[in-house]
């Protein structure tokens, strides 16, 4: 009788190890899978999550994460509608497969995580496309699923990124946009002090998304709350964890630019443009060299180093008109009015006044045309006492 308790004991010890080295080997290939999203490796990353969808191909996380690689290369660049009907075609695929699932056990917290996440990045995209209606139907959609889904698992972290996206974003996009609060009429109301200390919980303990609340935390402190010390905070924790991936780059050297340490943020747009000329993946794109250049001259401007300046801001020029873009950039507008402030400076007044009429040719960007305007007039003055 001892001998058969022993070997029961036994087989429950090991029904329970070979459970938990599935659950090992499962996060073990997430986990992978997730690094090598943020590191901009989206081959490797497709690999990894097919092998997790042969190994698990009843639970959704492997349709879910290869469609977070099609994510990361619209954010790469977001201007670029191309990838917008694949994207949301395999974000279809999890939410049916979720579907499947629900229907056997509604209290699945797999499938119900997957589908809440599966619709918030949803609509996550459509707002970027100014889909208004679209994105806060998708609001409404998403926020009972990882509701409930803190119901069944409470211990649950990751869901607290959705739930402080949602309040921290539905309390403040409605006063910034004002466009977006008739579509927030039938959603329950955000609070952002809560959305925050959700966003931070996530990001320091979440299992899969800690990274992700990482970047929402380092936007938002620099977009909405204007607190460069936290927008710092989070931007080296993601750039120590993921030093060659463009977008958390670009962040850090602006967070640097906004901070006003200039030194700094010229050290990581060398950086940047260096990955650009050795082809890193996400690097080599117009808009990166022309942000970069940008703020490069923006620096050497600010110390009166006029010739080098100018080279910086002709290549920002130069590659904001290669991009062809429906509608002038802040960058081709500042360009272009801080080129007439440099020839202006050196008395170049015929350059100068045909940089400031192109200004007042584009759209308004600030206080552009003012400026433009109230340094012709000052040109005027200039060149009226001269005659005189």
């Amino acid at each position: 009788m001892k001998k058969y308790f022993t070997s029961v004991a036994l087989l429950i010890i090991i029904l329970i190890t070979g459970v938990n080295a599935q659950d090992t080997k499962f996060d073990s290939l997430v986990i992978i899978g997730i690094r090598q999203i943020y590191n901009i490796r989206f081959e490797k990353a497709d690999e990894t999550f097919h092998k997790l969808i042969a190994d698990y191909p009843h639970h959704p996380a492997g349709k879910f994460f290869i469609a977070m690689i099609d994510w990361w290369k619209i954010l790469l660049d977001r201007d670029d509608e191309k990838l917008d009907d694949i994207f949301f075609s395999k974000i279809d695929d999890v939410i049916e497969q979720c579907d499947v699932i629900l229907d056997k056990n509604p209290d699945n917290v797999d499938a119900l995580f997957f589908k809440g996440g599966a619709i918030g990045f949803r609509g996550r995209l459509n707002s970027f496309r100014e889909s208004w209606l679209s994105a806060a139907d998708d609001g409404r959609e998403a926020l009972p699923l990882i509701e409930h889904a803190n119901e069944v698992d409470p211990k649950n972290i990751d869901v607290q990124l959705g739930f402080g996206i949602y309040n921290y974003y539905a309390d403040v996009l409605p006063e910034k946009y004002p466009v977006v609060k008739p579509f927030m009429i039938f959603l329950p109301s955000g609070d952002k002090k809560l959305g925050i200390k959700q966003l931070k919980n996530a990001a320091m303990n979440g299992k899969y998304t800690k990274y992700e609340a990482q970047y929402f935390l380092m936007t938002l402190y620099y977009r909405f709350e204007n607190d460069v010390v936290n927008a710092e905070k989070y931007a080296l924790m993601l750039n120590k964890e993921f030093p060659n991936n463009p977008i958390f780059e670009r962040w850090y050297a602006r967070v640097n630019v906004k901070k006003g340490t200039l030194v700094s943020a010229d050290s990581i747009y060398h950086d940047i443009l260096y990955k650009a000329d050795k082809n890193y993946p996400g690097y080599n794109t117009l808009k990166i060299r022309r942000e970069a250049n940008y703020y490069l001259g923006y620096h050497l401007r600010s110390e009166g180093k006029y010739d080098s300046a100018m080279v910086y801001f002709n290549k920002s020029l130069d590659y904001s008109l290669k991009m062809h873009e429906e509608k002038e950039s802040g960058f081709l507008i500042n360009t272009t009015l801080y080129l007439g402030m440099i020839k202006e400076n050196r008395k170049e007044y015929a350059a100068a006044k045909m940089y400031y009429e192109k200004v007042l040719d584009m759209r308004e960007f600030g206080n552009s045309h003012g400026l433009a305007e109230s340094y012709l007039e000052r040109i005027q003055k200039v060149e009226k006492n001269h005659r005189n």
